[in-house]
């Protein structure tokens, strides 16, 4: 994780977690599983990504996702994402709908989505890494700690953001987040499973970029290139 110039930065903000016991034993966890051959995604350079992409003095939106993908080459670190030469994958295939019928934009090609990061979205999985083939095979392991430290320090230290929690799981961590500072947009995950059940409608992508506007926050261009 890079750090940067700003005083408030991620290193700054993350520095003393890293250091807790919890922290130090999902670390041995992680190096274990490695030595016993497990293939773990996303690639150790990408397990950050999400918050090298947003620095924490650009978030204007988080959403929050669970774990990574957990087949070959798909996780890249930004919950819902896939680099350009993977295949779409089904949430974001209704993420991409509900933006469509939302804002008129036309579906992407592919599932590349770190320009809304560059943009001051966090796309944070609560939990950031996961054992190839195994859903969840890395939950409870101190990696939810790690994220709820995140949404803590951003609600703490930051006004305005918008959180988009979309699902019973990221709706969990609703009450981490000051509702008095804070915009909380609530819906169905958009898995197939619950996107029929509210998501497809929700319009959480223009109700977003009005409350930026509201607070004088640039909105965010959620067309992807």
């Amino acid at each position: 994780m890079n750090s940067s110039e700003n005083p408030i930065n991620w290193r700054n903000l993350l520095k003393e977690e890293f250091k807790k016991s919890y922290f130090q034993e999902l670390q041995t966890f992680l190096s274990e599983e490695r030595r016993n051959k497990k293939v773990i995604y996303p690639p150790r350079s990408e397990i950050f990504r999400a918050l090298e992409l947003c620095p924490f003095q650009k978030i204007k939106v988080v959403i929050i996702g669970q774990d990574p993908y957990h087949g070959p080459g798909q996780a890249n670190g930004l919950c819902f994402s896939v680099h350009k030469n993977k295949t779409i994958p089904p949430s974001l295939q209704n993420i991409y709908k509900e933006i469509h019928n939302d804002l008129n934009i036309s579906i992407p090609s592919h599932g590349d989505i770190s320009s809304w990061a560059e943009q001051g979205v966090l796309l944070l999985n609560a939990t950031l890494t996961v054992q190839a083939h195994s859903p969840a095979s890395h939950s409870r392991k101190g990696w939810e700690h790690f994220t709820d430290h995140i949404i803590e320090e951003i609600s703490q230290k930051k006004e305005h953001i918008v959180f988009l929690l979309w699902g019973r799981h990221a709706q969990n961590k609703e009450h981490l987040i000051d509702d008095k500072k804070h915009f909380i947009l609530k819906a169905p995950h958009p898995s197939p499973f619950s996107a029929n059940s509210g998501f497809f409608g929700c319009k959480h992508f223009s109700k977003t970029n009005h409350l930026l506007t509201l607070t004088e926050q640039e909105p965010i261009n959620w067309s992807i290139k």
